[in-house]
């Protein structure tokens, strides 16, 4: 299992690693969209990273926040 510590992090290595494996089919629409436009710096909101490995990835996402005083 591999864990990221961002939202960006994981994008970025599903672009690099899972994104090539992925069928024409599905490189079609959304993903290839999402995958441009992180490459070539147009911009992609972090909910969209999220959507985008909940459903080309076998991701589970987990958010904590932790104020230690």
């Amino acid at each position: 299992m591999t864990t990221f510590q961002s939202i960006e992090e994981a994008f970025d290595w599903w672009v690099k690693n899972l994104y090539p494996t992925l069928t024409p089919e599905q490189k079609r629409g959304k993903a290839v969209q999402a995958m441009q436009d992180y490459i070539y710096g147009k911009g992609i909101s972090e909910k969209r990273m999220r959507q985008i490995l909940l459903e080309y990835g076998h991701f589970e996402i987990e958010t904590i926040v932790r104020y230690k005083p």
